[in-house]
């Protein structure tokens, strides 16, 4: 079994981290915890840097369970949901963890949200965690 998590260091993020880690120590499966970012110009030097630190403490958590893990930094012009989307399709995984934030209808239609458009469009499961 293969499983993927959506991270961006938010705290509805690190819980789907916990969650996932929990559920592949059950069943014994590999965790492909991914970042995307749109761009990746020298201006987002920073974020970049900041995208890696926390894709290093991501795998750090399921190493210290014995839990196989590989980080992915996506840097390849895509929305983060269609990023998420497109990596389960292209490495088979088989369930996808994403955290979720509430927000307003108007929130959501202004920034779009990326937990719904992975629920809509992934070809897997899809765990939702606050």
């Amino acid at each position: 079994m293969k499983i993927l998590v959506g991270y961006d260091g938010s705290n509805s993020a690190k819980e789907a981290l916990s969650q996932a880690r929990r559920h592949a120590k059950a069943f014994g499966a590999s965790v492909d915890v991914v970042t995307s970012m749109a761009k990746g110009t020298q201006a987002q030097h920073e974020e970049i840097d900041e995208a890696q630190k926390g894709l290093e403490y991501a795998e750090s958590l399921f190493q210290d369970e014995g839990i196989a893990c590989k980080t992915h930094l996506l840097i390849r012009g895509f929305t983060p949901g269609e990023d998420l989307v497109r990596f389960a399709g292209e490495n088979g995984v088989d369930e996808i963890f994403v955290g979720i934030k509430r927000r307003s209808k108007v929130g959501k239609l202004l920034m779009g949200s990326t937990a719904q458009y992975v629920i809509l469009q992934a070809a897997c499961p899809v765990v939702t965690v606050k």
